[in-house]
């Protein structure tokens, strides 16, 4: 493996742009849980496993209509761990490559908790393509509109894991409100914001083209299970001909003449950082 650090490494420091894409095992190394298997969603949540519930069970934006104390104690908790949890040192090496690209950079994200953005990274260059739990939408879509969460506050009571009222209401009609989150069997998610997102993003790829800029993708910690960042990583270092680094512990796996590093997302980091400039 030093080999393909060292690659890595060399392509990385040699990239004009820097697409940066994650998963849900960029948080890990933050202290975040990745839910992966109902062994891990359990884990993170005791009271859910006594329900029987996976996490696709209870992602599931019914539980705002059948039980919106146990839907806002999920996401309750969930937007107060995010908040207060620090973004691993990782994010801070990956912002300092990407300010040094001549051509930009720009994230790719399928993770809701708003740390690309915590870590100094420019808001206008980040996609969050299943939306961000610092953001909240009507349930019933009154204005079709999505606002930020801000200050929100959402106690949880984490004995009978239930949210305590006032639960989280519409800034417009005073109805329930939700996380403007993409859940399981969602179609009233608003996905306006992560479009307009997605169009920043086409836009920038459409320049990278027209200037034969040199890109890399570097993605972490992102699975086959929801393969949404893999594909994209993929497609997008096929379509400007540039090179794919994934960063992913258990599923390195990567199309020919591309580099896979069976490495956290972290330590990955740490160690391409490590690569001194003569080696790369």
């Amino acid at each position: 493996m030093p080999t393909e650090i060292a690659q890595a490494a060399r392509v990385i420091r040699g990239a004009d742009a820097l697409l940066i894409t994650a998963g849900a095992g960029m948080g890990v190394d933050s202290g975040l849980p990745d839910f992966r298997g109902r062994e891990g969603f359990w884990k993170a949540y005791p009271a859910i496993a006594g329900l029987g519930l996976s996490f696709a069970e209870m992602a599931n934006p019914a539980w705002f209509e059948n039980d919106p104390g146990l839907a806002w104690a999920f996401y309750g908790h969930r937007l107060n761990l995010y908040r207060t949890t620090t973004p691993h040192a990782g994010f801070a090496t990956l912002l300092a490559w990407a300010k040094f690209k001549p051509a930009g950079y720009f994230v790719f994200t399928s993770n809701v908790d708003g740390h690309f953005q915590k870590a100094g990274f420019d808001p206008e260059r980040v996609v969050e393509c299943h939306g961000s739990i610092h953001h909240l939408q009507c349930v019933s879509g009154c204005r079709n509109s999505i606002w930020d969460a801000g200050d929100q506050k959402v106690e949880v009571d984490e004995v009978l894991f239930r949210a305590k009222d006032p639960l989280p209401a519409c800034a417009h009609c005073g109805k329930l409100a939700r996380p403007n989150i993409l859940m399981f069997h969602d179609l009233e998610w608003n996905d306006e914001r992560s479009h307009a997102q997605q169009l920043r993003l086409e836009q920038w790829i459409r320049r990278l083209a027209s200037e034969g800029a040199r890109l890399v993708v570097v993605e972490l910690g992102a699975g086959t299970t929801i393969p949404t960042v893999r594909r994209m990583s993929e497609n997008l270092a096929r379509r400007l001909q540039g090179m794919l680094v994934r960063i992913n512990p258990r599923e390195p796996e990567v199309p020919a003449n591309q580099i896979g590093l069976p490495l956290g997302a972290l330590a990955g980091i740490q160690q391409l950082a490590a690569v001194p400039h003569a080696d790369a």
